[in-house]
């Protein structure tokens, strides 16, 4: 059963994307919004994958535009 939260807050450090959506599918949580950082690096024009700013994420950006975070649920 998947849960829609739409206020995140600043757990993933993104609490100013004006567009976002927490899911929650089990013990995992899926958190996608807007990209807005500035990225120093070259980045895959279709999917990007990095660790995320804190231990066990996983940040994937999708066509340099949508970031998906994928973490355990708290």
């Amino acid at each position: 059963m998947a849960y829609l939260h739409q206020p995140v807050g600043s757990r993933f450090g993104v609490e100013y994307a004006p567009t976002s959506f927490l899911m929650r599918v089990g013990r995992r949580e899926i958190f996608v919004c807007r990209d807005f950082r500035k990225r120093y690096y070259r980045v895959n024009p279709i999917l990007d994958c990095s660790a995320g700013v804190e231990p066990g994420h996983v940040e994937l950006l999708l066509l340099r535009r949508w970031l998906v975070i994928l973490s355990r649920a708290r």
